[in-house]
C-alpha cells in the first residue's frame, strides 16, 4: 500500500464517542466525570481507564501545593554531614533522591542521589576523601502556585524526577517527585514500600508496620488483636477517614484505641498507606497476633 494512503490514526474510541455524542454539553467538568461514568456503566470503558480520566481532568486543576511533601517531612541531607552521617538516613529511608540544606532548613543548596554513594562504598580509603560537594547536583526550583499538567510536561522534558517546592521568598516550602504528579492520575505506584505479593501489612519493628489502606478491618483485627467495628467503614482507610472527619493529606496522624495512624501516602480522592505505631496504652494481643 501506498504510504501516502495509510489513514493517520485518529483520537482514542472514548473521545470520539463523547466529542459525537457529547460536544456541545461538555462545558463544565462535572458533567465530563457523569459522561465517563455513564460510559463506564455501558461498558464503553472499564473502571480503571474512568479513573485515570478522571485523575487527568483533576490534575489540570490542582496545584504543586496541593499534592507536595510538606517541609517538615522530607528526609534531607546537610551540607557538612560525612558519609558516616549520610548513610545511616539513606538506608533507613530508602529513598533515592535527598534535598540537602545549608544550616537554614528552609535553604536547599543541591540534591544528592543515593547511586552517587555506591563508589564510596567499596571498603577501599575514598570514605576518607568524602566531600558531599563532589557529587551535588542542581536542585529545581518551582513555586506551589504551578499546575501540576504543567509540571509534569517540565518534568519529561527535563527529565528531572524531583523539584523544591518554594514560597514567595525563596524558602523551601515542601517537594514534589513525578511519582507524586503520576499517582493523580494512575493512582498508587509501586516504590520503597513495597510488599510480598498479596501481603497488606508489614512488619518493621516490634511496634511499627506498614498497612495498606485497603485492608479489611476484619483482617486488621486479626492480625493485631484488635476489636475494631465496621458498620461505619469496612477498611482501615475508612476508619483513618471517619476518625479525622476528612480525607487525610500525607503527613496527618491520628490515634485511635492504642494505635497512631500516619498517613504515607494519599492522593486527593484516597489514601493508599498508612505507618500504623502501637502506642504504650495499645491493645494488649497486638504484640503477640503479629508474631
Amino acid at each position: 500500500m501506498n504510504a501516502d494512503k495509510v489513514p493517520k490514526a485518529g483520537p482514542p474510541f472514548w473521545r470520539r464517542w463523547l466529542a459525537k455524542r457529547f460536544a456541545p454539553e461538555l462545558k463544565e467538568r462535572r458533567q465530563i466525570v457523569e459522561l465517563l461514568k455513564q460510559a463506564r456503566k455501558k461498558g464503553l470503558i472499564g473502571s480503571d481507564a474512568q479513573s485515570m480520566m478522571e485523575g487527568v481532568l483533576q490534575v489540570s486543576e490542582l496545584r504543586v501545593r496541593d499534592i507536595m511533601i510538606p517541609r517538615a517531612q522530607m528526609v534531607v541531607i546537610r551540607r557538612d554531614s560525612t558519609l558516616e552521617e549520610i548513610l545511616p538516613t539513606v538506608v533507613e529511608s530508602a529513598h533515592s533522591r535527598f534535598p540537602v540544606i545549608a544550616d537554614d532548613p528552609g535553604e536547599v543548596v543541591g540534591l544528592l542521589l543515593a547511586k552517587d554513594l555506591l563508589a564510596y562504598c567499596d571498603g577501599n580509603d575514598k570514605t576518607r576523601r568524602f566531600d558531599i560537594r563532589d557529587v551535588l547536583r542542581a536542585a529545581v526550583f518551582v513555586p506551589g502556585s504551578k499546575r501540576l499538567n504543567v509540571m509534569l510536561k517540565e518534568f519529561r522534558s527535563s527529565r528531572n524526577h524531583m523539584a523544591i517546592v518554594v514560597d514567595e521568598y525563596g524558602t523551601a516550602a515542601g517537594l514534589v517527585t513525578i511519582e507524586d504528579v503520576l499517582e493523580q492520575i494512575v493512582g498508587e505506584i509501586a516504590d520503597e514500600h513495597d510488599f510480598d505479593e498479596g501481603a497488606v501489612i508489614l512488619k518493621h519493628t516490634d511496634r511499627e508496620y506498614m498497612v495498606k489502606a485497603h485492608t479489611e478491618i476484619e483482617d486488621f483485627n486479626d492480625y493485631f488483636g484488635s476489636d475494631f467495628g465496621d458498620g461505619d467503614f469496612d477498611t482501615v482507610g475508612g476508619l483513618v477517614t471517619h476518625a479525622l472527619g476528612h480525607l487525610p493529606k500525607r503527613g496527618e496522624t491520628v490515634d485511635v484505641d492504642g494505635f497512631r495512624f500516619e498517613i504515607l501516602r494519599a492522593d486527593s480522592r484516597r489514601i493508599h498507606l498508612l505507618k500504623v505505631i502501637l502506642l504504650e496504652s495499645g491493645p494488649p494481643k497486638a504484640e503477640t497476633a503479629a508474631d
